[in-house]
């Protein structure tokens, strides 16, 4: 884990959205797969490596998580992703809900100042889809 890309979540603090000031540790690791809890040292807030990820609030390891993400995005169901990947299909069904979340919030992000019209993001999309096609 990368600490200096990291910055605390806390609006209040003065260290906010602010990387590499120096204030992130590692303090604690918990569950199967060793997460780790951050805290900043200059508000005393606590949160995990996960926040603001994919991965937060999931149980299922990672690299999992990931696979079947990339078998939703090939075109899988979710049934079908379920039995690929030996899965119950109410965790695939929220590991897609949580994928589909944050990639909507990471898209608006990066979006925003495009200041684009809906005809030409469709636009936009036609493109990237004839392009795939090649």
């Amino acid at each position: 884990m990368d600490l200096p890309n990291i910055f605390c979540p806390n609006k209040a603090c003065s260290t906010f959205g602010k990387k590499g000031q120096g204030n992130i540790v590692c303090y604690e690791m918990y569950g199967p797969n060793r997460t780790k809890l951050l805290r900043c040292r200059i508000c005393k807030t606590r949160f995990s490596e996960r926040r603001n990820t994919v991965f937060f609030g999931l149980h299922t390891e990672e690299d999992t998580i990931a696979k079947v993400v990339r078998c939703l995005a090939e075109g899988d169901s979710i049934r079908a992703t379920a039995r690929i990947m030996n899965l119950d299909k109410d965790t695939v069904y929220r590991i897609f809900d949580r994928a589909s979340t944050h990639c909507q919030k990471v898209l608006e992000h990066l979006m925003i100042d495009l200041h684009l019209e809906e005809c030409q993001l469709d636009e936009l999309w036609s493109f990237v889809k004839k392009k795939r096609k090649i």
